[in-house]
């Protein structure tokens, strides 16, 4: 080791110094470390020049890599932290805030393609507001989240285009105003990039009226007599929008699956309008209440409908009709999320505390096979949680209450059978967001919380509901561990909450069968019984669950999957008989391929249109088409583990199905348009064709425009199983009975109603 002394000071010796693993320093020392200014020369030919605190770097100074990289500012530790610049060897220069040697605050980043960003980041990742404008032109300002546009925010393309709205990574989704390049306005709402649900259309041209319905979703004022960009240069648009996205209410939040990001801010087809625009020049008020607009539905990007109308006509309907409408369509998530104030806000306080406290505390034992003493109501953690807290229980902001959780080891092992990982278990009920509550879809009273991810479901149970489950729990856990693709519903959890009132409310955590990126269209819940099950036609929306004679469809699957699901079905209806149990229902969901399919339930007095998205992507581009194959009119690919999107909900365990076409390998579903790939499970995301009934599939050929057949994914599974053939069945059988064809009713012994719910989805499954 070579030391150079410039000067004699102790307090400001420079001097040069070479380490044994050939870094070198030269600069000012405190003693024996570095301190103040100096160099320091790193083997591989890194050069840090700048401030040193005692022996670390620690101050202003200039970094320069091996690769040419440099950067020039504030570094903490030897992170670069603070202000400073980064010139990469790409061409990309970011200037802003820094931490742990990562973006983070306020900063710009020009990209090597000239594209700009300008706003907050986080972790490396643009967070906040911020304005993105790429190399062509096309701009975003507003919200971002992980790198993502997400939130409210305005995107003016360079052809002219413009769209004011809601995004969810990197796409349109949710309510937003749409302007064209030619004056044609849509206000509407969207679902990942396309357009899904009810919307009305402007024609060019027309003076816009402040529409009070748009006004109240985006926080604007109801003064301003109309919204007209004409004139207007694209930089004073997006400022002027920039402006009014600012004083918008916090948005709601919008869940939802997993999408692409938008790479380019490319310009949408343009939007047809199939009648004249109106007359340019001045009018009257009068002329403007007569405006012609347009009501539109689409879904999943596809015209299904359109009635014009008169504005003065839609100006007579209520705000608050209109709103109820245009929300029904809104992809923000199932449910109401739970504010503080709300009547179950308290109450999912209580849940949240009690199931992080008994997971936390039954996770560390370690993983055993159950024993007879884990069941029944005696095997319990029972636990009183004041709001100051005790030397167990953490302080809290809810009301006192007294915490009861049923066969925590037997929960705990269902769990790690279904391949639920606790940590992610107790983040997605007990995390930061609160939880949803939906609205009950039955006669039974219950009241449903959703988590935010969607991922699991919680629902009250009566007493008398708690006592089937603890009493079938050790056969349904015997029943469940030797069938690993059955369709019964999965129970991760009972729980009990009492209050200092007395009032007791007990739960149980569920998986929830509808977690998919894709949009179920319809869902049924079918027993196989015909008295009352139907629903009124004037109730029926997107969301309704519709019953046995609502059921106008059949569904061909593959022969083998057909095989495979009735040979599930019947083991789980002879482990529910052996436990008297009915009232039980395959709950069955449809997501159509093809939109336009659903023209038979629109109103008899719209037309349906022609899809205005032809260019949709295909997802199957980046498929080696050695490995693709046919199922009637899906691709089935074969299966890479590293390639599919995450499974949904609880559906992680079950096997996967084999395709006769793929040489009977496991297979995923490539569905064209949406850039999923996704794992192919028996009663998850299966393929089918659905026809309307009496209709022969044989029949069918791609000539013949009579026969209707349809391309659906199908979701399935047995729910409400806790209900037992008891006296008070019983004897609503006999009264029944008397005015009602016996076997039409839903309440008949248990042998009789799973011979029935078996034949009435065979003809809801049949052979091809």
């Amino acid at each position: 080791m070579e030391n150079t002394a410039c000067t004699s000071n102790d307090e400001d010796i420079i001097r040069e110094e070479h380490l044994p693993n050939g870094d070198v320093y030269v600069g000012k020392f405190h003693g024996p470390v570095p301190h103040g200014f100096g160099k320091y020369t790193w083997s591989d030919g890194a050069i840090y020049e700048g401030e040193w605190d005692l022996s670390r770097i620690t101050g202003k100074g200039q970094i320069v890599w091996q690769s040419g990289a440099v950067y020039e500012g504030e570094v903490v530790g030897g992170f670069l932290e603070g202000s400073g610049t980064l010139k990469g060897v790409d061409g990309s220069i970011y200037d802003g805030s820094w931490h742990m040697s990562k973006y983070y605050g306020m900063g710009m980043k020009t990209y090597p393609n000239s594209d700009v960003y300008e706003g907050n980041w986080k972790e490396g990742l643009q967070e906040g507001v911020g304005k993105y404008t790429w190399s062509n032109g096309t701009t975003y300002v507003g919200n971002w989240k992980r790198g993502k546009m997400s939130g409210k925010g305005v995107m003016q393309w360079k052809n002219g285009d413009l769209y004011n709205g809601y995004w969810h990574n990197g796409l349109m989704h949710g309510i937003g105003y749409y302007r064209y390049n030619d004056g044609i306005v849509y206000v509407g709402t969207w679902s990942k990039g396309l357009k899904d649900g009810q919307g009305i259309l402007y024609p060019a041209e027309s003076k816009i009226p402040c529409d009070p319905l748009f006004s109240e979703l985006f926080g604007y004022t109801n003064s301003c007599p109309s919204v007209n960009f004409k004139g207007l240069c694209p930089e004073k648009i997006v400022f002027l929008i920039l402006t009014l996205v600012r004083l918008c209410r916090r948005s709601p939040r919008i869940s939802n699956g997993n999408v692409s990001v938008i790479e380019g801010g490319y310009a949408l087809p343009q939007e047809g309008c199939n009648t004249a625009s109106s007359s340019s020049g001045s009018k009257t008020d009068t002329e403007n209440e007569r405006d012609m607009v347009y009501e539109r539905e689409y879904m999943q990007g596809v015209l299904i409908m359109e009635r014009p109308r008169y504005w003065d006509e839609l100006k007579a309907m209520s705000v608050k009709n209109r709103k109820k409408n245009l929300w029904r369509k809104q992809v923000k998530g199932p449910g109401e999320t739970i504010y503080k104030g709300h009547k179950s806000y308290f109450l999912m306080l209580n849940l949240q505390l009690g199931i992080r406290y008994t997971v936390g505390k039954i996770t560390p034992v370690p993983l055993r096979e159950v024993r007879s003493s884990d069941f029944g109501p005696r095997a319990r953690i029972r636990m009183y949680f004041p709001h100051e807290g005790t030397q167990y229980t953490p302080p809290h902001h809810s009301i006192n209450f007294f915490w009861k959780d049923y066969c925590p080891m037997v929960f705990r092992n269902l769990r790690e059978m279904f391949k639920i990982d606790a940590a992610d278990y107790m983040m997605s009920i007990c995390g930061g967001d609160s939880l949803k509550e939906l609205s009950s879809p039955g006669k039974s009273g219950s009241i449903f919380y959703l988590s935010q991810d969607e991922r699991f479901v919680i629902k009250t149970l009566k007493k008398t509901e708690v006592k089937v489950l603890l009493k079938m729990l050790p056969k349904y856990y015997v029943h469940v561990g030797a069938y690993e693709n059955t369709l019964i519903t999965k129970f991760f959890g009972l729980h009990r909450i009492t209050l200092k009132s007395g009032r007791k409310v007990r739960f149980v955590v569920m998986g929830n069968m509808f977690r998919t990126e894709l949009r179920i269209h319809r869902r049924y819940d079918l027993k196989g019984s015909t008295q009352g099950r139907f629903t009124k036609k004037e109730n029926i929306k997107e969301t309704t669950t519709l019953k046995d004679l609502d059921l106008t469809y059949v569904f061909y699957v593959e022969k083998s999957w057909r095989e495979a699901l009735f040979r599930q079905i019947s083991l789980d209806c002879m482990f529910l008989e052996s436990q008297s149990i009915i009232d039980y229902s395959m709950l069955l969901g449809i997501h159509f391929r093809a939109p336009e399919h659903l023209r038979s339930h629109l109103d008899q007095d719209t037309e349906p249109l022609e899809s205005e998205n032809p260019a949709a992507c295909n997802s199957s581009d980046s498929v080696n088409p050695d490995e693709i194959f046919r199922q009637k009119g899906f691709l089935l690919v074969a299966h890479e583990p590293g390639s599919v999107s995450s499974a949904p909900g609880s559906h992680i365990r079950g096997s996967m199905v084999r395709a006769s076409e793929a040489g009977d390998e496991e297979v995923d579903l490539v569905l064209p348009g949406t850039g999923s790939r996704l794992r192919v499970q028996l009663g998850v995301n299966m393929p089918a064709r659905a026809c309307l009934k009496d209709q022969d599939i044989t029949a069918v050929s791609n000539e013949d425009d009579t026969y209707k057949v349809y391309d659906v994914v199908l979701y399935l599974g047995i729910i409400d199983i806790l209900q037992e053939y008891n006296v008070k069945k019983k004897i609503e059988h006999c009264v029944k009975s008397l005015k009602y064809d016996p076997l039409s009713i839903s309440a008949v012994e248990p042998s009789l109603y799973a011979k029935r719910f078996m034949s009435f989805l065979e003809k809801v499954f049949p052979e091809q």
